[in-house]
């Protein structure tokens, strides 16, 4: 199997249309935990964050700029360009640092967001629900 990345793992969970029970269970194994700005989600709030950004994101674009691999470590520095169903645009670059499984599937990612272009109530959006 091949190992998950974050651009075609964001493309598949925010835009595409498969159930997304079936997203996740693609690029994420079932022990997966997530911490985002400090913030630690397990499996259950995971799936919870990314069914609301199903519903507030039209579009998404992601921007690999670095991508390492190194057996089971994973590792990014991405930009998203994201259009909401307001119409609003976001914009974050993206520090990531994760574990896979022998799968290749997500156990663990911590990841920091900085962003670039947006409203102040936008910073949220890696934790919102």
């Amino acid at each position: 199997m091949m190992a998950a990345d974050i651009k075609t793992a964001l493309n598949d969970l925010i835009g595409g249309s498969d159930p997304l029970e079936d997203v996740i269970a693609r690029h994420f194994a079932p022990n997966y935990r997530q911490r985002t700005n400090g913030i630690w989600d397990d499996f259950a709030g995971f799936k919870e964050h990314i069914s609301y950004l199903r519903d507030a994101v039209r579009r998404i674009d992601v921007t690999v700029l670095d991508e390492v691999t190194d057996h089971e470590r994973y590792s990014s520095r991405h930009v998203v360009d994201i259009v909401k169903t307001d119409g609003s645009l976001v914009k974050q670059e993206v520090y990531l640092f994760g574990e896979q499984n022998v799968d290749g599937k997500f156990t663990r990612v911590e990841e920091v967001t900085m962003m670039l272009e947006g409203t102040e109530s936008d910073r949220g959006l890696g934790n919102a629900r």
